[in-house]
């Protein structure tokens, strides 16, 4: 069975990747929020948009907020998101 897409981790943003949007340097993507407005690894009752800059590794909330900073998805430490792979230069 596949796992819920919804459910926060470094797998499930992989997989979110492939097919978000990316516009202004970031990509949209959507998870699971608990009650502090950070993505939940447990479901929760909503759901929220979250932005990944890979040009720095950020996660941020709704209203771009930081929410943290994850080294495995900074362009700067070798992470390659999917607009880098399909137009690499």
């Amino acid at each position: 069975m596949p796992s819920d897409l919804f459910l926060y981790s470094y797998e499930n943003v992989l997989r979110q990747l492939e097919s978000a949007e990316y516009l202004n340097g970031y990509y949209v993507l959507e998870f699971y929020a608990d009650d502090d407005g950070r993505p939940s690894r447990i479901p929760a009752s909503k759901r929220s948009k979250f932005y990944l800059y890979p040009s720095g590794g950020t996660l941020r909330d709704g209203n771009f907020h930081l929410i943290f900073y994850d080294s495995r998805f900074d362009t700067y430490r070798g992470f390659k998101p999917p607009h880098l792979k399909k137009n690499p230069h």
